[in-house]
């Protein structure tokens, strides 16, 4: 029966209210007793792929750490591979890493001299910093842009969206980060240069590592602005990925909505567009697009190399640049550490917004 001969009563079969299918506390704690087991396993087996392929990559890290010179001593090499217990055997070695790993010790950089684990707590905030302005900025401009694209389907505002987006996608990050560089700040001035603080300004008391935030909490607004001002043209270069790929994906997302019976009837009965889009087309959507979303945040955080080394940023990506040009080989798998976990967090606090979002996602 068409919607047009329907009766006029009609209910539509619309998604049940969120107060159906609520989950008891016992079932989430046993949910996320679970998928902490599973992260404990996945870690485990993220250590063992990174100290494996770190291993196999060709080149001497001992030529790398201590120079040609020193290399071409043997009494130095010696002290070096038993420092950094290099003269055992690989499977001894990794028991060994795994060991430190358990007490909290990723091990001596061989580049900085430093803990790897303070050398992250400097890199990791530093990133966070981007990747959150970037997914912010990018979620709320892509979802809108997706959401018009697709209500405006077919139409002229939807080829133009798509063509942006399209863009947006193809061109590549470092590209872009050297053409706003060059003209937003050679040319036209308006942005400050590398680095996250201009020379002179002191950087707030560390609390979470953030310079924009730690400057907020501590009140010194000239340091925020500043930090703000420096923040913006990494922020905007991955910004404008990111917005490429969540407005093509939303927008698919938003028309496989739009194409179902309840949505039809919800508009067929004459309820109002915003009503509709808000009650029934965004919630019904916005567990795919919450997918889209977390995915998006963790490649951000592992994937600004070129960006933060074009604008001098020292973030993971630079660390992690910098290791691996140096064979630094404790340095790199505590990269991999942080991405991997980084993942697997992202990817619980997406499991855990599904059931609040949907109720008819089981995750107890």
């Amino acid at each position: 029966m068409s919607l047009a001969s329907a009766p006029r009563d009609l209910t539509p079969s619309l998604p049940p209210t969120r107060g159906q299918g609520r989950r008891s506390g016992t079932g989430l704690l046993r949910y996320l007793g679970k998928r902490l087991l599973i992260a404990v396993l996945l870690l485990f087996g993220m250590t063992l792929v990174t100290f494996s392929l770190t291993n196999l990559v060709p080149g001497d890290p001992v030529a790398a750490a201590l120079g040609q010179r020193a290399a071409d001593d043997p009494q130095i090499v010696a002290r070096f591979r038993a420092e950094y217990g290099l003269d055992q055997p690989l499977p001894q070695q990794y028991v060994s890493y795994v060991g430190r790993l358990l007490h909290g010790d990723l091990g001596t950089s061989w580049q900085t001299h430093r803990p790897v684990a303070d050398d992250l707590a400097k890199a990791v905030p530093a990133t966070m910093e981007i990747a959150f302005a970037a997914i912010l900025a990018a979620g709320i401009i892509g979802i809108v842009m997706g959401a018009w694209s697709a209500y405006r389907r077919g139409r002229l505002t939807d080829q133009v969206l798509r063509l942006v987006s399209l863009i947006g996608i193809s061109v590549p990050t470092f590209w872009m980060a050297i053409v706003c560089f060059y003209v937003f700040y050679y040319r036209l001035g308006i942005a400050p240069g590398s680095g996250r603080l201009s020379p002179g300004v002191t950087a707030p008391d560390r609390i979470t590592g953030m310079y924009t935030v730690d400057a907020l909490l501590a009140g010194q607004w000239a340091t925020f602005l500043d930090a703000a001002a420096h923040l913006t043209l990494p922020a905007l270069v991955l910004t404008l990925y990111t917005v490429g790929l969540l407005t093509r994906f939303s927008r698919t997302s938003f028309l496989e909505v739009l194409e179902k019976d309840y949505v039809r009837a919800a508009k067929a009965k004459g309820l109002p567009w915003r009503t509709v889009f808000f009650s029934y087309v965004l919630r019904a959507a916005a567990i795919p697009i919450l997918t889209i979303v977390g995915l998006a945040f963790g490649s951000l955080l592992s994937g600004t190399v070129l960006v933060e080394s074009i604008f001098a940023w020292p973030g993971l990506g630079s660390y992690a640049y910098q290791a691996a040009a140096k064979l630094d080989l404790l340095a790199v798998m505590g990269v991999g550490l942080v991405v991997g976990v980084v993942y697997l967090a992202v990817n619980l606090v997406v499991d855990l917004l599904y059931g609040f979002i949907d109720p008819r996602v089981k995750v107890g």
